[in-house]
């Protein structure tokens, strides 16, 4: 189910991705501003739309200047016809209620370990599990997502419902960023 005050239709160009920790991570379209900003969070936000007319259901990522970025993988672009560099047509419409995050390994070894934070993690919103995650995969080193999810558990497990000082959409802390496109 979707939000029609949501509904965005724009262009946008296809462009590659330049060197990315993500092997995943091919081909991906920064939101025009005016998309992003119907859209109800800056933070990830996942919607469906189309891409030439090809549907799709995606995730949404901030890119640090309070709009997004969609990362396309090669089978909805060779679906949609669409290549590096051509631009496309989208609509995109945030979803009614957002699906549930996978929760990561670590992160669920963690919780069965600790009553406490897996009864508060369990009573917390959708939306709240995905801003914890999002606070925990976004570490760039191996040490740091250890620590954040001993904290992330320490903190559920005193009742805290809310990841405390994340900035979801990167844009205080530019913590996040848009793909670079490669030349």
């Amino acid at each position: 189910m979707q939000r029609s005050d949501t509904y965005s239709a724009f262009a946008a160009t296809v462009f590659a991705a330049a060197q990315t920790d993500d092997p995943q991570l091919r081909a991906f379209v920064v939101l025009p501003k005016a998309a992003s900003d119907k859209l109800p969070r800056r933070g990830r936000t996942s919607v469906s739309g189309h891409i030439n007319g090809v549907a799709f259901q995606a995730t949404l990522e901030p890119d640090g200047q309070l709009s997004h970025w969609l990362a396309l993988s090669e089978n909805l672009l060779k679906a949609a016809s669409a290549a590096i560099g051509d631009e496309a047509s989208f609509d995109i419409q945030a979803l009614h209620q957002e699906p549930e995050p996978a929760v990561p390994a670590d992160l669920q070894q963690a919780l069965a370990a600790s009553a406490d934070a897996s009864a508060v993690w369990h009573d917390t919103t959708t939306i709240a599990r995905l801003d914890w995650i999002h606070w925990i995969t976004s570490a760039k080193q191996a040490k740091t997502r250890a620590k954040r999810v001993s904290d992330a558990c320490n903190m559920l497990a005193a009742g805290k419902r809310r990841v405390c000082c994340f900035d979801p959409s990167g844009f205080y802390s530019k913590a996040f960023s848009a793909p670079k496109a490669a030349d």
